[in-house]
Order: structure tokens, then C-alpha cells, then sequence
């Protein structure tokens, strides 16, 4: 948790609140990292870190998508801001897709 709030201090982006969220509380099997945090200028952010060694497809961003859906119901709140932090190849539509869903997408945080 420290190098993902010292990612964001690099950004500006200041937290009062961060709170690891597991995967089991979603319906979730997989191995990703999800957090919900509340910035100093009051927006909700949902992060998403994905390290996996094959590639990030379309079909694993829909699925995300419904991940964050589950956790906004999960948490009572919209997050303003959609994060994934990949590390693993990421297919060049899947990131597209998540683009046009107002997802900010780093890769190799």
C-alpha cells in the first residue's frame, strides 16, 4: 500500500481514506487488488491493480467493469474516478473500452 500512495503522491493525488477491498466480498475469485479511497477534494476513487502474465482482453475489462458496479453497490456510493493500475500486456480494445467508460488506464505503474 505504500508504493500505491507514493504512485499518487507523484500525481498530486492525496488520500484521507484508503481501504483495501477483497475480492470475496465482490463474488470474486480472481487475484486483483481493489481499493476504495476518498481524496482530499472529495472524490471516490475505485482502484483496480492487475498483475497477471497473460494478456488483459476485452472480455476482462467488461468483466471489471462489473466488478466496480458490485462494489459501488458494495460500498452505497458512484466512485468519480476509475482507475487501473496493469502491469500484465493489455489488448489495445480492451483499453479502448475502458476509455470510453471513464476509466483512466496506467500501464506499468
Amino acid at each position: 500500500m505504500k508504493e500505491l500512495t507514493h504512485y499518487f503522491n507523484q500525481k498530486n493525488i492525496l488520500f484521507k481514506t484508503l481501504e483495501k477491498v477483497e475480492p470475496k466480498a465482490l463474488g470474486s475469485r480472481k487475484k486483483i487488488d481493489i481499493y476504495a479511497a476518498t481524496g482530499i477534494d472529495k472524490n471516490y476513487y475505485a482502484i483496480f491493480i492487475v498483475e497477471a502474465k497473460s494478456r488483459f482482453l476485452k472480455k476482462n475489462a467488461q468483466e471489471l467493469i462489473e466488478l466496480c458496479e458490485k462494489l459501488a453497490h458494495l460500498q452505497g456510493h458512484n466512485f468519480k474516478q476509475k482507475i487501473l493500475l496493469i502491469g500484465s500486456p493489455l489488448c489495445s480494445k480492451a483499453k479502448v473500452f475502458l476509455e470510453q467508460n471513464q476509466w483512466q488506464v496506467d500501464e506499468k505503474y
